[in-house]
């Protein structure tokens, strides 16, 4: 089910063949820059262009015998390229070609994840403007409070989702640092013009100081931005599990021609969309805890870092897309049903009037703690099902001593409660937050 949504570009990112054509770029981008000072023959950087192909089956044989990836990677090149190849890695350590090439591809992951955020800002957008006005309860401690719209709960999510794009761009901008500074980050067999090179060509920037590696506080910003975009997604869906509980059922993932509820019972529809990816949430956040554990490392590097990265980076990315993409999908086929929101606005029998009720009450002068005794009275009253609560206020002398029938009434009007939410729309979406526009 998985490939149905994630892209295969983004899973290429992360593909061994496309990790070391990253490498071999940034190897010969060094080759360049040292070529250009007149340390490394022009005739030299053209031959290993030339020549240089990736072939991962006999780096992996390589590595079996070597026990480094980066040195079977170089004596892989070198095979091909022949004595020219005696230029590469020219006063570079390991973590210079792995941490620039990781750079690149996290940037490469961040864009196809910030697109997948946009188009879900889009049918957030739409689906806000299409029930702007549609009435439903809001709901705290899961219990009834007053009436909402369900386009104000879809706006919120669309503000939230905006706030996941910032941060995320932010994650983008300092993750895309790379380092051309040598085993100990203090540029001794190489100057800091080749890393400034090397880095322009990529489109990174580099790192202000680096010891052998580019510091983990970086990637570990990333993967929380990710956990926190995951963590929200998680907080929608769970919203959507509770709306299509059978008692509740306001809204309801799509069921497919020929889609099965249970090997069991045929009646069941499951909202299985959103409890999957309350699931995958929990990865997500697992892997940001691990990034955090790899800020902390011995001295200037050890690679207790990289065994973890191998893993929560791919996946994270990869999971984050799918994600994104299955509850865009979700959102934009969700069935509402609007005539539920407003029977389930009248379950209570009319108590979530009672704010309403209470501060009329004291506009025309009623003490405020006996205008909220004698509504909660009333509506406990409601509760036990002594009669509706509309009933029980119009004929409470209290309540009658303060307000006339048409004032009464009033307090009982849905519509109400709705009546700012165009300010609220034009707060989230500007102008264009207008229903219909």
């Amino acid at each position: 089910m998985i490939d149905r949504y994630s892209r295969p570009h983004l899973r290429a990112i992360w593909e061994p063949a496309r990790k070391y054509e990253t490498w071999l770029r940034v190897e010969l981008l060094a080759c360049e820059a040292l070529a250009k000072k007149g340390l490394v023959p022009a005739s030299a950087v053209r031959q290993i262009k030339a020549r240089a192909r990736i072939n991962p089956a006999r780096i992996d044989e390589l590595e079996r015998v070597t026990k480094h990836d980066v040195i079977a990677f170089i004596e892989s090149i070198s095979e091909q390229a022949g004595p020219s190849a005696r230029y590469l890695h020219m006063g570079l350590t390991s973590s210079d070609i792995l941490d620039t090439s990781l750079a690149v591809l996290m940037v490469e992951a961040a864009d196809a994840i910030l697109d997948d955020i946009d188009r879900l800002l889009g049918v957030l957008k739409a689906r806000a403007r299409e029930h702007r006005d549609t009435l439903m309860i809001g709901r705290s401690h899961g219990i009834h409070g007053e009436p909402i719209t369900f386009g104000v709960k879809l706006a919120i999510w669309y503000d939230e989702t905006k706030r996941h794009r910032d941060r995320f761009r932010d994650a983008r901008a300092t993750i895309a640092c790379g380092k051309i500074s040598g085993a100990m980050g203090t540029f001794a067999h190489l100057s800091p013009d080749v890393e400034a090179y090397v880095c322009r060509k990529l489109g990174l920037a580099p790192a202000p100081a680096s010891s052998q590696i580019v510091q983990r506080d970086r990637h570990a910003a990333y993967l929380t931005a990710l956990a926190l975009l995951a963590g929200s997604i998680e907080k929608f869906a769970t919203e959507i599990r509770h709306l299509q509980r059978t008692e509740v059922m306001e809204a309801e993932e799509p069921f497919t021609p020929g889609q099965k509820g249970s090997s069991a019972m045929p009646h069941k529809r499951n909202p299985i969309l959103s409890e999957n990816l309350c699931g995958l949430a929990r990865l997500v956040r697992a892997n940001s805890l691990a990034a955090m554990e790899n800020v902390a490392l011995w001295h200037e590097r050890d690679i207790s870092h990289s065994s973890v990265e191998r893993v929560i980076i791919p996946d994270s990315t990869i999971l984050v897309d799918y994600m994104l993409a299955r509850f865009t999908d979700l959102m934009a086929k969700l069935v509402v049903y609007p005539d539920r929101m407003r029977r389930n606005i009248e379950l209570t029998g009319g108590v979530i009037y009672s704010q309403r009720l209470m501060l009329e009450l004291v506009k025309r002068g009623a003490p405020r703690v006996q205008a909220y005794e004698a509504v909660q009275r009333l509506a406990m009253a409601a509760w036990q099902g002594r009669a509706p609560f509309r009933d029980l206020v119009e004929k409470d002398p209290f309540v009658t001593r303060h307000l006339a029938a048409g004032a009464i009434g009033a307090c009982f009007d849905p519509k109400a409660y709705a009546r700012h939410v165009p300010a609220i729309f034009k707060r989230v979406f500007g102008k264009g937050g207008r229903k219909g526009s």
